[in-house]
């Protein structure tokens, strides 16, 4: 159990690993504050004290760390890779496995209708600005080395993202490999699909 005092070092991360967990298995609808304050170890008078709107300002919280970490590990593993389309996108794609899901489809088409518009429009920017950006900028560059052809990149970074989010709901009697594995296919027949040479 958690101590009471928020301002101790690293307690307020520890509380929104509380609160993110508890918010991804069930959903903001379904996360009350007592919940929260029985996992953390506080009343809910200290918890109001630190986060005054309380669950949505919670939620607001771990969204954004959510989001800001995934960014920069995704532009780690795209500054870290070698210099070709395969390399990135399989290093963006193992980083981003191995990291606890976006669920993207449920926050935009769900969750994030609870927050505030403003908020709202902060976390969707955020997700614009620190994943798909990045992602688009990847095959933007590969155009413009003529190793795939022409195409709407935008798009194509949107749909890598949901097929990446989509490995983990793969059951794991149906996981062929490894997840990291599926996606590497994914990938590569992504790759192959977009050639300049397809058809040849």
């Amino acid at each position: 159990m958690l101590v009471s005092k928020m301002d101790e070092p690293n307690a307020r991360n520890r509380l929104l690993d509380i609160a993110e967990r508890l918010f991804m298995a069930r959903g903001f609808p379904a996360v009350t504050l007592r919940d929260i304050c029985a996992e953390v170890g506080l009343t809910h008078a200290s918890l109001y004290y630190h986060f005054p709107d309380g669950k949505q300002s919670i939620f607001m919280a771990v969204l954004e760390r959510n989001v800001r970490r995934h960014g920069d590990g995704l532009h780690a593993a795209i500054t870290n890779s070698e210099l070709n389309l395969r390399s990135i996108l399989r290093a963006a794609t193992a980083w981003l496995l191995s990291q606890s899901p976006m669920d993207l489809l449920k926050l935009t088409g769900s969750d994030m209708t609870y927050l505030k518009s403003d908020d709202a429009t902060l976390i969707a920017s955020l997700i614009h600005e620190l994943i798909l950006m990045p992602l688009r900028g990847v095959l933007d560059a590969a155009v413009s080395r003529r190793e795939i052809a022409s195409c709407n990149t935008g798009l194509i970074a949107g749909a890598l993202i949901g097929m990446v989010e989509s490995l983990f709901s793969v059951p794991e009697f149906a996981v062929q490999g490894s997840r990291e594995a599926m996606a590497y296919e994914v990938v590569d027949i992504l790759i192959k699909g977009l050639s300049v040479d397809q058809g040849a």
